[in-house]
């Protein structure tokens, strides 16, 4: 029988931890169900179609963790089969600590947050780098050809969780911010005109 797919978080040392602060036997249950979903849902897809940030973190063979931002638009993480996630790798500051990090520990996790509906999800697996694939990055480069494109990093889900909400502040992106004003803006107009029709009477 395979172990559960939260063994990829849950180490015996987190579990001695649950144990003692009494959420062991909850996390047993969702153990005992297979532990969290391995491949993606039609759900999830649309999550990280809408997506134009996430954070990407990897470590060294050592274990000196790194996080690294990516961003561009919206879907530019894509999703290539029901466990394969990948995104075009853009040129930046050439220190190349996540590709170096992956040449020798293909260990990933991958934190996709979105601020005005608070939900996050988090995802385990492994990463690689692949930089001799012209189709592969010719599928997944911006229109256009700017930002530059160095390499497609491609991800394989091991397990993926969504988080509760608890303690996620709201925010709005500058899209959703500009929406709102014109409509504000919409709504004021028609009030105006309102008074004004009021006033004539």
């Amino acid at each position: 029988m395979a172990p559960p797919t939260t063994d990829v978080a849950f180490t015996p040392s987190v579990k001695a931890l649950q144990q003692r602060l009494g959420s062991r036997a909850a996390y047993a249950r969702l153990e005992a169900r297979g532990g969290w979903q391995s491949t993606i849902t039609p759900e999830l897809a649309a999550f990280i179609a809408a997506r134009d940030s996430f954070y990407l973190a990897t470590a060294s063979a050592g274990g000196q963790p790194y996080i690294q931002h990516r961003g561009g638009p919206k879907g530019f993480l894509h999703v290539l089969d029901e466990r394969t996630l990948a995104f075009a790798d853009y040129a930046g500051n050439r220190q190349y600590i996540t590709t170096g990090n992956l040449a020798e520990n293909p260990r990933a996790f991958i934190f996709l947050m979105d601020y005005g509906t608070r939900t996050r999800i988090k995802l385990w697996g492994t990463a690689r780098a692949v930089e001799n694939d012209p189709s592969l990055l010719a599928r997944l480069a911006p229109v256009g050809g700017k930002p530059r494109v160095e390499r497609v990093i491609v991800f394989e889900i091991a397990a993926w969780d969504a988080n509760c909400h608890q303690h996620i502040p709201v925010k709005h992106d500058e899209e959703e911010v500009a929406a709102l004003r014109a409509r504000i803006d919409e709504l004021e107009r028609e009030n105006a005109g309102l008074r004004r029709a009021r006033d004539a009477r």
